[in-house]
């Protein structure tokens, strides 16, 4: 048996075209779910068994969630599927020239590549701030969180330096998006209503939670309504909101900011910005702005006739989104499923169509009965949009379990104005004090 063959994922043989897809993230369950069932074989790579449903990692966080309830194990999302097949593994390279893909596991040739893979954290090079903060975009990241925060209050019990017990209660989040925003919210929240409970013998008058937004307000990207709603809900929280400010470092026991204030802190999660996770194999001219690999309207990689990218890695420019569709799970969405029905066209030779991003709103949680809403032409805010946003989520996610399961838990919580998740499972030891680095 030649190396090569040695090194080949052993997958079936087949005459029908081999589509490889980097990425189980919202574009890749939508382009598979999408595609004509048994008109291709198809293959998915990702590093975790799993569908991570993003946008309640912070729930999971704040012990809000059980992580489990916001996961969906990709093999049952495509239980049944004809001609696909799921590897756990991670991509290190692509060869174009080839089509292959290099994995963790071996090699593969495709016919079509789609690379769906997302984006990682983004730390605009501050390489301190990279090992010593907390990143939210794995659920095994969330659950350092939320290990951290009981561990810190625990610790905050017992420690007599008054100064060592601000330092550990206080908690500092980076960056005004909506992750940034709804962390904040849960942070005050659990200040405001569970923790007093656990730990009557603390002042929780010391919990600080601080919000550090770089621009001149919150939620940057929604209406200047929005805006101003979630910086007052966000307040009523008890949250200290400081804007036009970046943070400088942070060495692991006090923050650095850009106004020249210090704040000592055990805690920053880095909520500030996100870029594309760009495979080794592909060349500067396929790369654009945010590390996203350029594509054109049909989510062609610029230079290839048969790697497309989808989600926050792909960078496509149109007059509307010059700098690119913004890196949410609605554009991911329906870029998978208009690349579905395309690839389908292209291999039968009809036109392709070109993707046309049908925006229909945004929106924002900070807390209990707290919310803000973005539809095209009508913004609302409060209790509403507080549901609203719950529906939302509540819909999207993967698997009627899990539905359940949240629904029980926001419905428990809303009663009781308690979370049940309040369990350090797995102490969460600074990496950097084992000279390692956090996954990002």
């Amino acid at each position: 048996m030649t190396e090569d063959l040695k090194n080949t994922i052993q997958i079936p043989d087949t005459v029908k075209n081999r589509v490889v897809i980097i990425g189980g993230g919202f574009a890749g369950i939508e382009f598979v779910r999408h595609l004509p069932e048994g008109f291709f074989q198809v293959v998915m790579f990702d590093r975790h068994n799993y569908h991570t449903f993003q946008p309640l990692l912070y729930q999971v966080a704040t012990a809000g969630l059980e992580p489990d309830s916001i996961a969906e194990p990709l093999r049952k999302v495509f239980e049944g599927f004809k001609e696909f097949y799921f590897r756990l593994a991670e991509v290190n390279e692509i060869q174009l020239q080839k089509n292959k893909v290099i994995t963790s596991i071996g090699e593969l040739t495709y016919d079509y590549l789609i690379v769906a893979n997302g984006s990682r954290t983004n730390y605009f090079g501050n390489q301190e701030i990279y090992k010593k903060a907390f990143p939210l975009k794995q659920i095994p990241q969330a659950l350092d969180l939320r290990s951290n925060i009981l561990q810190c209050m625990e610790k905050a019990v017992i420690v007599r330096d008054p100064a060592e017990k601000q330092r550990l209660l206080n908690f500092v989040i980076v960056g005004g998006g909506p992750t940034g925003v709804e962390v904040a919210g849960a942070l005050g929240e659990l200040k405001l209503h569970i923790l007093p409970n656990d730990y009557p013998e603390l002042d929780m008058s010391l919990m600080k939670v601080f919000l550090i937004e770089g621009s001149g307000r919150l939620l940057a990207a929604m209406s200047e309504k929005s805006s101003q709603k979630a910086l007052e809900y966000t307040r009523k929280f008890g949250v200290t909101v400081i804007l036009d400010t970046v943070v400088k470092s942070f060495d692991g026991r006090k923050a650095v900011l850009s106004n020249g204030e210090e704040i000592p802190t055990e805690t920053l999660v880095w909520a500030a910005g996100v870029m594309g996770n760009v495979i080794p194999g592909f060349q500067a001219e396929n790369i654009g702005r945010g590390n996203r690999l350029l594509v054109n309207e049909y989510n062609q990689v610029n230079g290839t006739e048969n790697v497309f990218a989808l989600g926050d890695i792909a960078l496509m420019s149109t007059a509307e989104n010059p700098n690119g569709h913004p890196m949410l799970a609605p554009v991911a969405q329906q870029q998978g499923r208009l690349l579905a029905s395309n690839l389908y066209r292209l291999t039968t030779g009809s036109t392709m169509k070109a993707f046309v991003y049908n925006d229909k709103g945004s929106m924002a949680t900070v807390g209990r009965n707290k919310a803000v809403v973005d539809l095209p032409g009508f913004t609302f805010h409060g209790f509403m949009a507080w549901a609203v946003w719950m529906f939302v989520h509540l819909f999207s996610i993967a698997g009627f379990r899990n539905k359940v399961v949240i629904f029980s838990n926001w419905v428990y919580h809303y009663i009781t104005f308690d979370r049940g998740n309040r369990l350090i499972i797995r102490p969460f030891i600074k990496p950097y004090t084992l000279d390692q680095t956090q996954e990002t």
